[in-house]
């Protein structure tokens, strides 16, 4: 009797939410694009509970990981003395955890896709800042679908097939200080920094500052970055 392969299995950590359809209590979750976009590319996708307990050790039992947007970063997390009216959402047990995964994940070499706050995520890991708000409704990128463009003979290139993309876009915050060792490897029309990689990363890694799952599912160089995901999950399970 044959048997199907078990898909590659991708941590995806969970999200705080005070309230969830259906849910009489506040819930742990994650958008339903986002996992789909896995499950198109072949992954499992699966949610981890944000717990600063045996950190690596949890990673190491999944295929990849990626890491979602949400909230803003605590400003202290980066340097910043003040914090910006604009801030949002800020969660002190998120904000550890994801940091956490961040470097886990790059130093144990697993593939790691950054969107939106997880790229912001991997800056701040890496000691980099960011730009605590971008100048209001005129400026920040929010509700937006505009042009990037995409440095050639990258990651993140090689996943999206492009050199210029359509991005659905949603956030007010943007890269400021580099952290160490990451490279930009988007951007949009305005200069905002759209893309990162770490050119000593262990494993496959990209960031980008825009959420691919919003039009995976019509675009192909969105889902792209999922499918690249998945197939570098996919051809490190043997090694480890």
């Amino acid at each position: 009797m044959t048997t199907t392969p078990l898909r590659p299995l991708i941590a995806v950590p969970a999200r705080f939410s005070a309230t969830a359809s259906a849910l009489r209590h506040a819930a742990e979750v994650n958008a339903r694009a986002l996992v789909e976009a896995v499950w198109r590319a072949g992954g499992e996708p699966a949610t981890i509970h944000p717990a600063i307990t045996d950190v690596p050790a949890r990673l190491t039992r999944f295929d990849g990981v990626l890491l979602p947007g949400g909230g803003d970063l605590a400003p202290h997390r980066y340097g910043a003395a003040d914090t910006h009216d604009s801030v949002y959402d800020v969660d002190d047990l998120q904000d550890a955890f994801d940091l956490e995964v961040a470097r886990r994940t790059l130093d144990l070499g697993l593939p790691l896709l950054a969107v939106c706050r997880g790229l912001q995520v991997v800056n701040v890991a890496l000691g980099g800042t960011l730009e605590q708000d971008m100048g209001g409704p005129e400026r920040a990128h929010r509700h937006v679908v505009h042009p990037v463009e995409i440095r050639r003979g990258t990651v993140l290139e090689q996943a999206t097939d492009a050199e210029k993309a359509e991005c659905s876009c949603y956030h007010h915050q943007r890269v400021d200080r580099l952290g160490a060792g990451l490279t930009v490897t988007a951007r949009a029309a305005d200069g905002t920094v759209e893309g990162l990689e770490l050119a000593a990363a262990a494993g496959w890694f990209t960031a980008v500052q825009w959420h691919p799952e919003d039009t995976a599912h019509e675009d192909p160089a969105q889902q792209g970055l999922f499918d690249a995901l998945v197939r570098a999950a996919d051809a490190g399970r043997g090694s480890r």
